[in-house]
């Protein structure tokens, strides 16, 4: 009985180290996520941007 218990107690203890180490990779993977979408945000304004000062320069043509 004992044997089964410290089996059991060691197979815990090896699933909260996992759920553990998978909180803290989540939270990087939240954290980049986050820099990847401000990332892309700022992408989209300089494309925008760009596509509006190219536009002016196309009316400007001849």
């Amino acid at each position: 009985m004992d044997a089964d218990l410290k089996v059991l107690e060691e197979k815990l203890a090896k699933l909260l180290a996992l759920y553990g180490d998978v909180r803290v990779e989540n939270e990087k993977l939240r954290q980049s996520l986050s820099v990847m979408e401000s990332d892309t945000a700022l992408l989209k304004a300089n494309m925008a941007q760009a596509s509006a000062r190219i536009e002016a320069l196309m009316q400007r043509l001849p």
